[in-house]
């Protein structure tokens, strides 16, 4: 286990290098400047030379890009030109409100598709299999942009169960999380299907039927713990793509997260605020990749981590 977290580890280091490049390099190419967002268009030339001076904006594009890297060595990423507060205090504060909602999130995932995939699995070619097939494509095909506000306009204007946006006690919750969990349960329960079908179709099953074991026991046991393989594979890899998901859904409900703070960095140019979301959202993608992967040896003891 040691060995394989070690070797986690050195690969994370070059994956951060390219995500933290790219970023760097993307984001000074992105037309607009971040001092006359501050100054607006009003300012006089000196008062403009002054401040890219104080941020030094003025300096070339690489060596920016060096003293960006002798800060980020060190722990340090840097300081916010809108707020001048520490990106690392920026990202630490929201960060609970992204990680509570994606947390969330994960749980109505795996409550919606697991049950529905297994029950599409067992009756499959019936008219509950049909129906959860169309569901299933209809979430798939459903962008976060689009299904936030309609659930907005029907359960917050229309109905009135819940708040419209912001992070105001647990109604608030709800809206956000079957944004983003709706549109994961419909791919997990997809793969839970195709992946318990592929399993009961397997001799050892037959020979538990056989043994006079109920179908419960040999559906629970058998088939669905030796089924999880592909859909922890696909789970870890939404999570890290929930976590990229959460600056369109945390913008619609205004909900005070890493997703939100990416995205008003992106509006006035903050560079350093920027490349720190987008660096703990890399880090978010590699750990639950790796988590996937212990949870292989947990779900089926005959793999080993190498």
């Amino acid at each position: 286990m040691i060995v394989f977290l070690a070797q986690r580890f050195l690969q994370l280091l070059p994956v951060l290098w390219g995500v933290a490049t790219l970023v760097f390099f993307l984001i000074h190419m992105v037309p607009g400047d971040p001092v006359d967002i501050m100054l607006g268009d009003s300012a006089l030339p000196t008062s403009r030379e002054i401040l890219r001076k104080q941020l030094n904006l003025d300096r070339p594009l690489m060596e920016q890009y060096f003293v960006y890297w002798q800060g980020l060595l060190q722990g340090d990423l840097g300081t916010s030109l809108i707020s001048r507060r520490p990106v690392i205090d920026s990202i630490l504060e929201r960060l609970p409100a992204t990680l509570e909602l994606a947390l969330l999130s994960i749980f109505v995932a795996i409550l919606v598709s697991i049950p529905v995939g297994v029950l599409s699995a067992v009756l499959k070619y019936s008219w509950f299999d049909r129906i959860a097939i169309g569901l299933s494509l209809i979430g798939v095909s459903m962008p976060n942009f689009w299904l936030g506000p309609l659930l907005v306009l029907l359960f917050s204007i229309h109905l009135g169960w819940f708040p419209v946006s912001e992070r105001s006690g647990l109604s608030s919750y709800i809206l956000p999380a079957l944004t983003l969990g709706l549109s994961l349960a419909a791919i997990l329960s997809r793969m839970t299907r195709a992946s318990l079908l592929d399993v009961l179709s397997q001799d050892y099953i037959q020979t538990a039927k056989s043994k006079g074991l109920s179908n419960f026991l040999v559906y629970m046991k058998h088939g669905l713990k030796n089924g999880l393989i592909p859909v922890i594979t696909i789970l870890g890899l939404q999570l890290g793509s929930l976590m990229a998901g959460t600056v369109i859904t945390e913008t619609i409900f205004d909900w005070p997260g890493i997703g939100e703070l990416l995205f008003r960095g992106i509006q006035s140019r903050d560079y350093p605020l920027v490349q720190g979301c987008v660096l703990v959202i890399a880090c978010a993608y590699v750990f639950a990749n790796t988590m996937a992967d212990i949870a292989y040896s947990i779900a089926n003891p005959r793999i080993r981590l190498e």
